[in-house]
C-alpha cells in the first residue's frame, strides 16, 4: 500500500431499546449492546455486499474472536439509539469499530470493537492472509 489514506466503509442504524432488553431499573442489560453492534455490522457488511450469505458463498466463515466494549452511560427503555459501525482494518482480519449514541442528543453511550478472522469453510482452518474476495468487495489491493 502507498501512503495514501484509504476511506473504509461505515454504516449507521437506528434502534429503539425494547422492553425485553431492560432490567427492573429500565436500563438496557449490558449483553444487549452486542446485539445492537450486530445490527450495525450487518448494515455495514451489506454496504459492500459481503454479509453472511455472501461470506458462505465465498467459502469463508468470519467468526468473531475478540470483543471490546466500553460502557459510558446507560441506554434506557424506549430510547432511540444511533449505532455506527466502521471497518477499521481488513488486512488478515476484519476489525470493526462501533459507537452507540443517543439519537436525539448525540451523546455517546457506548463504544467498542469486534475482530473477525477468516476461516476456510471446507477445512475449518484459519486462513492466513486476506481472502481475495474481501479485498475485491472493498475495491482494495489484496
Amino acid at each position: 500500500m502507498t501512503g495514501e489514506k484509504v476511506s473504509l466503509p461505515e454504516a449507521e442504524v437506528t434502534v429503539q431499546v425494547p422492553f425485553h432488553d431492560v432490567d427492573l431499573m429500565e436500563v438496557a442489560w449490558h449483553g444487549h449492546y452486542l446485539k445492537y453492534f450486530e445490527i450495525a455490522r450487518g448494515a455495514l457488511l451489506d454496504m459492500f455486499a459481503y454479509n453472511y450469505s455472501e461470506m458462505k458463498e465465498s467459502g469463508y466463515a468470519w467468526p468473531v474472536v475478540d470483543v471490546h466494549l466500553r460502557y459510558i452511560k446507560p441506554a434506557r427503555l424506549g430510547q432511540k439509539l444511533k449505532v455506527r459501525a466502521k471497518l477499521l482494518e481488513y488486512d488478515l482480519r476484519m476489525k470493526i469499530g462501533y459507537e452507540v449514541r443517543d439519537a436525539q442528543t448525540g451523546e455517546r453511550l457506548t463504544k467498542g470493537h469486534t475482530v473477525m478472522v477468516p476461516v476456510t469453510m471446507e477445512t475449518g482452518e484459519l486462513y492466513l492472509g486476506t481472502p481475495p474476495v474481501l479485498a475485491e468487495k472493498l475495491g482494495m489491493p489484496a
